[in-house]
């Protein structure tokens, strides 16, 4: 139990380059937390459909402007991170310390549309949403508009 907090600790405390143990990209820590709330969002209705992770691995490799092995590689590393994490305030502290909070909107707009990628919404969905806008400190409303541009 003692290494494991030690373990948990010692991950936080490193920077963003020393995370993924090279300088080429420094903002590695942030992708695998973005990408790890969206597959949050994927796997909160017990069902995380193909067309859900195609569509995951679209969005990121648009989002970050990443080439098919990099996108794959970060989310093998984002669903390790999600399934480590002990809450999701460790995933959208991080978020929330690098994204604005027009960057914060665009994240929910894409966990929006995670969740319509199977064509359907249930309540652990809708919960995590709301759930993830008090995280990542969205305005009243926002989400709401996320969720509406996200349906388009």
């Amino acid at each position: 139990m003692l290494d494991a907090l030690k373990a948990l600790f010692a991950r936080h405390a490193e920077t963003p380059a020393a995370s993924t143990g090279t300088t080429a990209d420094p903002h590695r820590r942030l992708k695998i937390a973005a990408c790890a709330l969206l597959l949050e969002m994927a796997y909160a209705d017990d069902e995380f459909a193909p067309a859900e992770r195609q569509h995951i691995e679209e969005i990121v490799g648009r989002h970050f402007a990443l080439d098919v092995e990099t996108t794959r590689e970060i989310l093998a590393a984002a669903d390790r991170e999600r399934r480590d994490a002990v809450d999701l305030h460790q995933l959208t502290s991080v978020v929330n310390r690098h994204y604005d909070e027009g960057q914060r909107m665009v994240l929910a707009e894409l966990l929006w549309r995670v969740v319509y990628a199977d064509g359907k919404l249930s309540e652990h969905e809708d919960y995590l949403a709301h759930k993830l806008a008090n995280l990542l400190d969205l305005r009243p409303g926002y989400l709401s508009e996320a969720r509406n541009r996200a349906r388009k």
